[in-house]
């Protein structure tokens, strides 16, 4: 790939305040990624849309809204530019279509605040209309957020060759954390409570509320259709795309949503995993490829007791040793956690 001609932004968070699903420190990593682009990547604020649920929040992140940013910067794109996609917020897994779409029989999705998921499917789509020469990295801190680009290459994951020794660590200091996850039972019970309509199909009650501004990839859930591959995914092949997934955790994981315990303002709430990676990225103000950012911030993970959290990677080889966001020569962060 080229040098990067223009950068591109979509950061989301969403806290779900005031519900039964509250988290909070998603706005919060999301912010901070924000400064890390402008100060250390040669991002523009004007090229950066943040997407967030708090009270004076100006876009919302509902399913609908990011996925017409996301839209947007695919469709935009030039050859050379790099596009980049940060989502901190709830996951959860859906049962699978085809069963045996891959081997947890499920597939990653994550949560918007109003609960229009976006799934592995969606991001494989999004990857598969990506001109030459552009890439699309994205950190997905949520759970369930390994394999969250359908069929992309894994490069640090669950059968990677890539081990981190895990010795003897203590547990996650600050124990009052909290994991990115509402379970399948809980999206559907909470989607059918809106719907008013009886249906076991999250398609369903998806179609009631959203109609097409839903996942495509739901609509069939009561009797799947395939996806078809005459559309752009054979426009190159799957292991040589430019999409790239730095995920929080393994599909089969959970990720950690931090909240230092007491009213002490000068410690903020966090992911673990954005933290980690916004940790590595000040402490080494050098060029990182993808691969050895990821394993840093797993490394980093496991020192502060979140053994059982790994984060993956999953891209083309080529794109696993390129640098993360296509970063050139040295430049110091200015902005901090």
């Amino acid at each position: 790939m080229e040098e990067g001609k223009k950068r591109v932004a979509t950061l989301v968070g969403c806290n779900y305040a005031n519900t039964k699903n509250e988290l909070h420190g998603c706005i919060n990593d999301v912010m901070t990624m924000r400064d890390l682009l402008v100060s250390r990547f040669g991002f523009k604020q004007e090229d950066i849309e943040v997407l967030t649920d708090a009270p004076d929040s100006p876009i919302l992140p509902t399913g609908a809204n990011i996925r017409r940013s996301l839209g947007r910067m695919v469709a935009n794109a030039k050859p050379g530019d790099v596009l980049f996609f940060h989502y901190s917020g709830h996951g959860t897994l859906i049962p699978s279509a085809w069963p045996f779409h891959h081997g947890f029989k499920a597939d990653e999705a994550i949560v918007p605040c109003d609960f229009n998921l976006i799934t592995d499917l969606d991001f494989r789509q999004l990857v598969d209309q990506l001109a030459w020469g552009v890439s699309f990295t994205i950190i997905s801190d949520s759970c369930h957020s390994g394999g969250l680009i359908d069929k992309e290459k894994e490069q640090i994951g669950p059968s990677s060759s890539t081990i981190i020794s895990e010795l003897a660590s203590d547990p996650v200091r600050d124990q009052n954390h909290k994991p990115k996850l509402i379970p399948f039972d809980s999206v559907l019970q909470h989607l059918s409570s809106l719907s008013g309509i009886v249906s076991s199909h999250i398609g369903d009650h998806l179609w009631h509320l959203f109609g097409p501004e839903m996942s495509a990839s739901l609509i069939n859930r009561k009797l799947p259709v395939k996806p078809s591959s005459s559309s752009s995914s054979l426009k190159r092949p799957a292991d040589k795309d430019d999409g790239i997934l730095l995920s929080g955790c393994q599909a089969n994981e959970t990720s950690a949503d931090m909240s230092p315990e007491g009213n002490n303002e000068t410690r903020k709430a966090y992911g673990a995993f954005s933290n980690s990676i916004q940790m590595v990225l000040r402490e080494h103000d050098g060029v990182l490829s993808n691969r050895e950012l990821v394993i840093r911030a797993r490394r980093l993970l496991l020192e502060q007791g979140f053994a059982q959290q790994h984060p993956c990677l999953y891209c083309s080889d080529d794109n696993a040793e390129a640098p993360f966001l296509w970063q050139t020569g040295n430049v110091k962060i200015n902005s901090t956690l």
